[in-house]
């Protein structure tokens, strides 16, 4: 058999199973078992080749994981952010283009480049990292209170040669505070999942931690609290801003303006949805 006839059948195994993307996905895992970028023309010559039954053994197993709902992220080990390769894995959230678009509006409206910038619920780091190099900042701080993460974190830093400095705590409580700065720029992309979210969710995000999903029961828990905290922590005339699941801009908004932000408003993400609040600390 050869690769490209074990890629059918397994795609059909996945198909089977309910995956929508699973000619996509088997590339993808076959590109991991072969230790060949699937783009690569050095896998597309592979195709028509005999398989390997090391490989081919490995392939199979990588797919059983991903009929079991494991994300395929997950299975790769990395996943891309703004065009940048990012470690992950299990106790990480991973990340998604929908919050490139926090990326894109610091880019496009913030010009500080000297500035202090804060990630709060890190995870990954991806936000902070990808802001560090495609903007550039004079410090970085990200605060993640998962160790599970923040293994991640680290890894991803060292891979980027990143100056970011991790402080361990929860966003929630005043300690973390005590530890960093004034910033000039806070972003934050929290959970925000509702409790009726929770009870419905997709089963390969079931695999992604519970603590970076659930926002409390109207999801918005974080809003509320880290816009309270964390407004101490902001330069005169410094942004705050937040990714926000879809139809929650009007609350975090309201939230923003009574904590007395100015300048307070949302920006749509690639399909439309309001994906980000951001305001000015008076």
């Amino acid at each position: 058999m050869t690769y490209r006839e074990l890629l059918k059948v397994q795609a059909e195994r996945l198909e089977n199973s309910g995956n929508d993307n699973a000619e996509y996905d088997c590339a993808e895992l076959l590109g991991s078992a072969s230790g060949k970028d699937c783009r690569s023309n050095g896998y597309r010559l592979m195709l028509d080749e005999t398989a390997d039954k090391d490989v081919s053994a490995q392939f199979e197993a990588l797919c059983d994981r991903r009929i079991s709902g494991e994300p395929l992220q997950y299975i790769l080990g990395e996943w891309e952010f703004c065009g940048m390769k990012m470690f992950v894995g299990e106790g990480v959230l991973i990340p998604r283009q929908d919050t490139e678009t926090l990326v894109e509006i610091v880019l496009n409206k913030y010009k500080k480049q000297d500035s202090i910038i804060i990630d709060l619920c890190a995870g990954s780091g991806c936000i902070g990292l990808a802001l560090e190099k495609l903007m550039g900042c004079k410090e970085l701080y990200a605060v993640e209170k998962s160790e599970a993460a923040a293994k991640y974190l680290k890894k991803n830093a060292e891979l980027h040669s990143s100056k970011i400095k991790l402080v361990m705590g929860d966003v929630l409580e005043t300690s973390a505070l005590d530890k960093l700065p004034v910033a000039d720029l806070i972003v934050c992309n929290p959970p925000y999942l509702t409790g009726e979210d929770m009870a419905s969710l997709q089963k390969e995000v079931t695999f992604e931690p519970e603590t970076a999903l659930f926002g409390g029961e109207d999801g918005l828990d974080f809003y509320r609290t880290v816009t309270r905290l964390w407004k101490n922590k902001l330069a005169e005339g410094g942004m705050l801003i937040y990714e926000i699941g879809a139809g929650q801009e009007d609350e975090v908004m309201q939230i923003m303006v009574q904590h007395g932000f100015e300048n307070v408003r949302c920006r749509a993400d690639c399909c439309g949805i309001m994906r980000c609040v951001m305001g000015t600390k008076n």
